[in-house]
């Protein structure tokens, strides 16, 4: 394997599922870190044939075991582009047969569905009878993939939504209900803010202000006493209810 390749898979870990390295220059290190974890943890519930639906580059795949696993994008160029996707559709209808899935992954891509009831009946539809499905959905964050990001949930409003198209809910998580999510949301804007036009000076500043703020918030997260209402996201698992 070329040393090129070999970075862009590291990079790629440090992305989605940041140890040491990424507390250094992933400036989503505490949003990313927590929802791996919490994925992680519901993960011995997907099994089988999954479809994991807006995959993105499927960062985690390999928590899952699996007997086949499906990545399925929104027909667009910049999906194509990608070209980690299986499949793609069109936005409306999923393009397989009734019952045709054990288990389905949804990471972070409902808050960017404009109608999330014919969603969750196409869910509902292509999953088998007491199928499973993983749902990460961002709580308190910015708006991001404009202009297509419609909605926030808050996880009273999630298990209403789920429960309303045949579904029951297992278990729900929130990640980052401490002040470590004050870092977080710091970290994101400054790296969304930071533009000197000179990438390593831009790369130096988020480096800094990335480690800055992750030891300042773990050192709080030690202190100051967590509040389950102000939180990062939601992490939902769900089954198809008969």
């Amino acid at each position: 394997m070329k040393t090129k390749e070999k970075l862009k898979i590291i990079l790629e870990k440090e992305n989605f599922s940041p140890g040491w390295l990424g507390y250094l220059v992933n400036p989503f290190f505490l949003a990313r870190r927590e929802l791996g974890r919490a994925v992680k943890g519901m993960s011995s519930y997907i099994k089988g044939r999954i479809l994991d639906v807006g995959c993105g580059t499927k960062p985690y795949q390999s928590f899952f075991t699996y007997d086949e696993y499906i990545g399925m994008e929104i027909d667009s160029p910049e999906a194509i582009k990608q070209g980690t996707a299986d499949i793609f559709y069109d936005g409306k209808t999923f393009p397989f047969q009734e019952e045709s899935f054990d288990s389905v992954v949804i990471n972070q891509v409902l808050e960017h569905v404009f109608n999330p009831d014919q969603f969750l009946k196409e869910v509902h539809r292509i999953l088998k009878v007491d199928g499973k499905a993983l749902i990460t959905v961002p709580f308190v964050w910015d708006e991001h993939e404009q202009p297509y990001d419609y909605a926030r949930y808050s996880s009273f409003g999630l298990k209403s939504l789920f429960e309303k198209h045949g579904f029951k809910v297992i278990e729900q998580k929130k990640t980052l209900a401490d002040f470590r999510i004050f870092g977080q949301l710091i970290n994101a804007w400054f790296f969304k803010k930071i533009n000197t036009r000179v990438r390593i000076l831009d790369f130096i500043l988020r480096i800094i202000f990335t480690v800055f703020f992750n030891t300042i918030s773990y050192i709080l997260y030690f202190v100051l006493p967590g509040n389950n209402d102000f939180y990062l996201d939601n992490v939902i698992l769900v089954a198809k209810d008969g």
